[in-house]
């Protein structure tokens, strides 16, 4: 679907199983009609990739600042100092403060720490008139409720790899939450299909999260960001509709939620 415009809200382009032909798949998005790809941070051992290739496609790759719940260790304070001063540097421009959250899946040893630094990124976040990408592995009722006690005015942002049921998606939009769905929901057994069904185009949002979870046809690959159609392609057929109202739709959300241009 080249012909339509697409906005890819999650993927580690930087990353290092894109050095062989990080350029080839920046240019093949691009062809698909991927023409802005937003970058999640994960610490400050990838800070400079990741602001590398913001530099070097800087109408197509928009980076965010944050600490990845996997990379909160005993040095939690120094990387979300290091966070801090990113996010204050007046002569750079970040687009959400992501991707940040709580993930209880990999490892609990620092779950204490975990929920302290995500308080502290969506203070970050609210602060800095952020929106706030979430990562909610094995932790999407702990997340929804520190989100619904904290009680935010204003908050927005996007539930990265949304996996949950129904009423956790119902709760996640009241806040003021937009789905980010990737492609997970081409997997058959996900679960994700019968949730998309029943929630509006206005809440929903596109995202590869690659190099991971690529859509079917491509599972067991390096995923990247000209899947994005098939994405697309997917919801489309799960809500009966066509293809470029989802294009145009998902990409109206991006656009609103990360104050660009469509």
């Amino acid at each position: 679907m080249p012909d339509l415009n697409f906005i890819d809200t999650h993927t580690h382009c930087y990353s290092g199983e894109f050095d062989s032909d990080r350029s080839e798949v920046i240019h093949r998005a691009i062809r698909q009609g991927v023409t802005r790809l937003f970058l999640p941070a994960i610490d400050s051992g990838y800070t400079e990739r990741l602001l590398k290739l913001a530099s070097d496609f800087p109408e197509h790759c928009l980076p965010m600042a944050g600490l990845h719940p996997t990379s909160v260790k005993e040095n939690y304070r120094e990387e979300l100092d290091h966070v801090a001063a990113l996010l204050s540097d007046s002569g750079r421009t970040f687009y959400a403060v992501g991707e940040i959250g709580i993930d209880l899946y990999w490892d609990r040893t620092f779950e204490k720490e975990q929920i302290e630094v995500f308080n502290r990124q969506l203070d970050l976040a609210v602060q800095c008139g952020l929106p706030a990408v979430i990562h909610t592995r094995n932790s999407m009722d702990l997340a929804l409720e520190i989100l619904e006690t904290r009680n935010y005015k204003g908050m927005s942002g996007i539930f990265h790899c949304f996996s949950g049921n129904l009423t956790q998606a119902k709760q996640a939009i009241a806040l003021g939450f937009l789905l980010g769905i990737g492609g997970v929901v081409t997997y058959r057994n996900s679960g994700l299909q019968a949730v998309v069904e029943q929630i509006p185009l206005d809440h929903l949002v596109l995202e590869t999260d690659a190099p991971w979870l690529p859509p079917v046809p491509h599972r067991g690959s390096r995923n990247e960001p000209s899947y994005i159609p098939l994405i697309a392609e997917k919801i489309a057929d799960l809500k009966k509709v066509t293809p470029d109202l989802v294009a145009r739709k998902t990409t109206e959300n991006a656009a609103k939620l990360f104050r660009i241009n469509p």
